[in-house]
């Protein structure tokens, strides 16, 4: 029984897009506050039919841009898939790659570089200095543990994380990283 809206994203770009996941696999778009909806899950190619949708992000950066994530493991699938839209979801781009482990439960565009995102999946955190085209796991410092929601704070710049069973997490300052992102040649 397929009934549940898992995530709310509107747009804090442009007033009436709002995009919503649910745990039958559907990915609605409004750009009308709602007076409309568009399904636009068939345009995403590769992911299962009816896979949970734990989390959109809406991009700070785009009104077009959003993410969406989907965890199928209540299946015993524990495909990554992730991925990103840029034209209001009429087409998606896979940002799965080889380094990311496991089932993904959600994304976080950082607020001032579009290029870094923070990736929270079944096995630990990840990160990308260049949108998506590649990942890296956080380092040793984290545990191995499941990661379900991010926060990147708007006034300290730093990388809140909650996680399942390991409490909440704070890395300090991703001010570096942003830099690291904003010119790739360092």
């Amino acid at each position: 029984n397929h009934t549940t809206i898992l995530t709310i994203a509107p747009s804090p770009l442009e007033r009436g897009v709002i995009w919503v996941g649910t745990d039958d696999g559907n990915v609605q778009l409004t750009r009308d506050g709602g007076a409309t909806w568009t399904n636009v899950v068939d345009r995403i190619r590769g992911v299962p039919a009816a896979t949970w949708v734990p989390h959109i992000e809406a991009s700070r950066h785009a009104a077009g841009t959003a993410y969406v994530v989907f965890d199928n493991h209540r299946r015993g699938d524990w495909g990554t898939y992730v991925y990103r839209t840029t034209d209001f979801g009429r087409s998606w781009t896979s940002l799965a790659t080889p380094e990311i482990d496991g089932g993904v439960h959600v994304l976080e565009e950082d607020p001032v570089e579009s290029d870094l995102l923070f990736l929270g999946t079944e096995f630990g955190l990840f990160f990308s200095l260049d949108g998506g085209a590649k990942w890296s796991r956080w380092g040793e410092s984290f545990p191995t543990t499941p990661v379900l929601a991010l926060l990147v704070h708007p006034r300290d710049h730093d990388l809140v994380i909650a996680t399942h069973g390991r409490a909440a997490w704070v890395l300090d300052d991703v001010r570096p990283l942003r830099e690291m992102a904003a010119n790739p040649a360092l």
